[in-house]
């Protein structure tokens, strides 16, 4: 029998080493092939990782993912983050966040973490739900956290709202008023009125609020469709804009431009947004790295989800 030794050699190690990694035989059988204890053997299997005599060599794609996941954590103190994989060649920024998300939700509905769900707007959440699984939980309530637009019904706070509901075989309430009250028009007397303020009332109850990010490109259908005519994006950029949260324009550091828009906006105000427990970020696309940094910095986000393209850029961004 080999003795018991407290510094074992190389030799030893390397022996051990390859009956339980190569040979893929159990330690128990490792100790009684060499005629040692299991101890020593588990033993010496952690002092040869420790020394570098064995690494783990995981040779697949998707360990790049991991790794950008585990370094957006760490540098954002994230509680959790999730990042899909992009074609990069057609760079697709929309349907592999919100196939993720929709994987994220589902394994939250089926852990019953949640009862009370916010939901902004926009085509990722519309990929989301699309990807959903039919359930049956009449227990939870979509809650839309901003007002609508006329246009894109199918993608904007009321479709997103009743969408989601339908999937889920859920409750929901929409908030029915414009995302963007007219300037000059009072906002707390606007909101005053009974159903408003009951709906005002649900948000301070969310156990999530699934959030979008929107830039200052052509490519926000807020842009588009559902400013003030008065407002474009050239003015918020001189405001320092980035982009937006639930219809809040907020500048590099999260924090909300002094721009008019920002007190016509109809919905859940972002010091109210944090105080939700959880709160998941679904974004993608380079055109969305800074109002994405900007919206983690204000701490609008417990759990960003993304694809591999935008994580990358993000890092590279904040490195």
């Amino acid at each position: 029998m080999a003795s018991e030794t407290s510094v074992e050699t190389e030799a030893f190690l390397v022996e051990v080493c390859w009956h339980y990694f190569i040979n893929e035989m159990t330690q128990s059988e490792v100790a009684a092939l060499m005629g040692v204890t299991r101890l020593r053997v588990n033993q010496a299997i952690r002092s040869a990782r420790a020394d570098g005599l064995v690494r783990v060599d995981i040779q697949s794609p998707h360990v790049m993912r991991l790794r950008l996941q585990e370094d957006l954590k760490t540098r954002f103190g994230l509680a959790d983050a999730i990042v899909a994989p992009a074609n990069a060649d057609n760079h697709d920024y929309q349907r592999p966040a919100g196939v993720a998300l929709a994987n994220y939700l589902a394994k939250g509905l089926r852990e019953a973490r949640w009862q009370r769900i916010g939901v902004s707007w926009g085509m990722t959440l519309t990929n989301a739900m699309t990807h959903l699984p039919r359930m049956q939980l009449p227990e939870i309530e979509i809650i839309s956290m901003i007002g609508g637009t006329s246009q894109g019904a199918s993608f904007n706070t009321f479709g997103i709202a009743s969408g989601f509901a339908d999937r889920l075989g859920a409750r929901y309430s929409l908030f029915a008023a414009p995302v963007y009250l007219s300037p000059g028009t009072d906002r707390e007397e606007f909101l005053s009125d009974a159903v408003f303020s009951e709906h005002l009332e649900k948000l301070k109850t969310l156990d999530l609020a699934v959030l979008v990010a929107g830039d200052l490109s052509d490519r926000s259908v807020l842009m588009n469709t559902g400013l003030p005519s008065s407002v474009t994006p050239a003015t918020l950029s001189e405001k320092g804009a980035v982009g937006d949260i639930v219809g809040h324009f907020i500048d590099h550091n999260g924090r909300e431009v002094d721009h008019f828009i920002n007190d016509c906006a109809v919905g859940i105000r972002l010091d109210a947004l944090e105080k939700v427990p959880e709160r998941v970020l679904a974004a993608a696309g380079t055109h969305k790295v800074d109002v994405i940094i900007a919206a983690i910095r204000r701490g609008l986000v417990t759990t960003l989800v993304t694809d591999d393209i935008t994580a990358e850029r993000i890092l590279a961004r904040t490195s």
